[in-house]
């Protein structure tokens, strides 16, 4: 019963989808490039089957454009570019990913992605990232999964019966990181385990500013 009335307030708004990249770049002279993969996630405590749909169909092909995702689990879609020539350069096309309940046929919820095809890389974009730097891009994306989670599940609840303990508890934990040093602070008596990078304070920023406008909205 708690499932299905998450569910039905779903539908009344939109649910949040978790894709990475967030955009697609093809590079004509890089063969291994035609080829890019979607990573779709879904955080959520129930199964969600997806569509993928494109504004330039016959550019692209896309293996399983149709399927499911099962509780906390993530899906790879992979997406060829099968038309390069240099008409194409510079074009930017659109994929929608659209998500819905199983036993559903109206959407929760949609994210865009951007895809564009350029002639060659530039000397910055060719180099490999380093591990580290692959690491860190993870666990940012990682950061505003569980965030932005977090405040959909808050603001289904406090839509449902007024601010929650949980809308109350994470608000304070929103305001200390945001009290905490940034990241590189040098001259500061906090322990430099507990500074934070500028992306997790944007993210605590942007989750009170959702927290603020759910407990004061009439």
């Amino acid at each position: 019963m708690q499932q299905q009335s998450r569910l039905a307030d779903s539908a009344e708004g939109s649910l949040p989808v978790f894709v990475f990249p967030t955009e697609l770049v093809f590079y004509a002279d890089e063969q291994a490039s035609h080829k890019q993969v979607l990573t779709l996630y879904n955080p959520y405590e129930f199964a969600l089957k997806f569509k993928v749909l494109c504004t330039a169909p016959s550019k692209y092909a896309v293996v399983d454009a149709t399927g499911a995702v099962k509780p906390q689990c993530c899906v790879d879609i992979v997406i060829r570019h099968r038309d390069v020539r240099p008409c194409h350069y510079g074009v930017m096309d659109k994929f929608r990913l659209q998500v819905s309940e199983q036993s559903q046929r109206k959407a929760l919820g949609r994210k865009e992605v951007m895809a564009t095809l350029l002639p060659s890389a530039s000397q910055e974009a060719t180099q490999p990232r380093s591990q580290e730097e692959e690491h860190r891009m993870k666990e940012q994306f990682a950061d505003s999964v569980f965030f932005e989670q977090a405040a959909y599940q808050t603001e289904s609840r406090v839509a449902s019966g007024g601010p929650s303990l949980l809308a109350i508890l994470l608000g304070l934990g929103c305001v200390a990181a945001l009290l905490l040093p940034t990241l590189g602070e040098l001259d500061s008596i906090v322990p430099v385990y507990l500074h934070l990078s500028v992306n997790k304070k944007l993210v605590a920023a942007y989750v009170l500013g959702l927290l603020t406008m759910v407990i004061l909205r009439p």
